[in-house]
C-alpha cells in the first residue's frame, strides 16, 4: 500500500517516527508521500526522505501558509524542483482554500504560478481544496498544465469528480469514508471508476472513525482501504491492487 498524502515531517511524529514506520512496514504500508507546505520546511522533508527509503516528497506552497508568502519563494521552488528532479514526486501541496482569510486573488495567483512550474518540470500536482471547486476547475482548464495529479481529500460532487478525472486527476481517499454520516462522499466514491482512486491518511490530521481525538497515523491506511473495499463492488484484492497501481501511474517518481 502507498499513503499518497501524509505529513510525517510534522513535529507530532518527532518522538516516535521510527516506531510508526516499523508499524507501517508490518501492515504493508510500503511507501509514504510527504507533501510540502512551507519553503522553510522543504529541507527537513528532503532530509527525512534521504534517511528513510520508503519516504517520498513533494514540494509546494500550501494555501494555509500564504500569510508568510514572499514572491521569491516561487523562484526557490523552481530551484528545488530542478535540484531534486529525479526524486521529487509532485508539486504540492498546492491549491485553494476559501475558508481562510487569505486573499483569494493571491491564492489563485500562487496556485497558477505553481501549476506553471509543474508544467515546466513535467510533474504532477497534489491539490488542496476547500470551498473552491469552481475556481480550481476554472484555473486548471485555463492553465497549460496537463500532467494530472491527486485531488487531496476529495469531497465534491459526482460531477466535480468526473471533471477532475477528465482533467487527468486521481481522487485522494482518506478517513472521511470511514464515517457512515459522510453519505455524499461515500456515494460518489462508490460510483467513480476504480482507476481514479488513491489512498491517503493526511496524518497527523483527518482522524478516522472510532479514533477521534487521537493523532492520525499512516499505519491506519489499511482501515481506510477496508472502508473503500466495503463501498466497492470489485473483489477486495482488485481494489487494493488498483489503488497501488493508480498511485504509481500518477506519481511515477515514487519508484526512483
Amino acid at each position: 500500500m502507498i499513503d499518497s498524502h501524509c505529513h510525517l515531517d510534522f513535529p507530532a511524529f518527532d518522538l516516535d517516527r521510527d516506531q510508526v514506520l516499523q508499524k507501517c512496514a508490518q501492515l504493508g504500508v510500503n511507501s509514504i508521500v510527504i507533501p510540502g507546505t512551507q519553503a522553510r520546511l522543504w529541507p527537513r522533508q528532503v532530509s527525512l526522505c534521504e534517511s528513510y527509503s520508503q519516504l517520498k516528497f513533494a514540494l509546494g506552497l500550501h494555501p494555509y501558509f500564504l500569510h508568510n508568502y514572499r514572491s521569491e519563494q516561487l523562484q526557490m521552488l523552481d530551484q528545488q524542483l530542478s535540484l531534486h528532479q529525479d526524486k521529487v514526486v509532485a508539486v504540492g501541496e498546492i491549491g485553494l482554500d476559501f475558508s481562510l482569510p487569505t486573499d483569494e486573488v493571491l491564492q489563485e495567483r500562487v496556485f497558477s504560478e505553481q501549476l506553471n512550474l509543474a508544467h515546466q518540470h513535467q510533474l504532477p500536482v497534489i491539490v488542496h481544496h476547500r470551498q473552491s471547486h469552481n475556481a480550481l476547475i476554472r484555473l486548471l482548464k485555463k492553465s497549460k498544465f496537463c500532467n494530472g495529479g491527486i485531488i487531496h481529500a476529495f469531497s465534491g460532487s459526482l460531477q466535480e469528480a468526473r471533471t477532475y478525472i477528465d482533467l487527468g486527476f486521481k481522487l485522494g481517499i482518506g478517513g472521511t469514508i470511514t464515517y457512515p454520516r459522510a453519505k455524499k462522499t461515500r456515494a460518489v466514491i462508490a460510483q467513480v471508476p476504480l482507476s481514479s482512486l488513491v489512498l491517503e491518511t493526511d496524518a497527523p490530521d483527518m482522524p478516522i472513525n472510532s479514533k477521534q481525538g487521537e493523532r492520525n497515523s499512516p499505519s491506519y491506511l489499511p482501515i481506510i482501504l477496508n472502508a473503500l473495499q466495503a463501498l466497492r463492488t470489485e473483489p477486495e484484492n482488485d481494489v487494493k491492487q488498483a489503488c497501488w497501481q493508480n498511485t504509481l501511474d500518477i506519481l511515477p517518481n515514487i519508484l526512483n
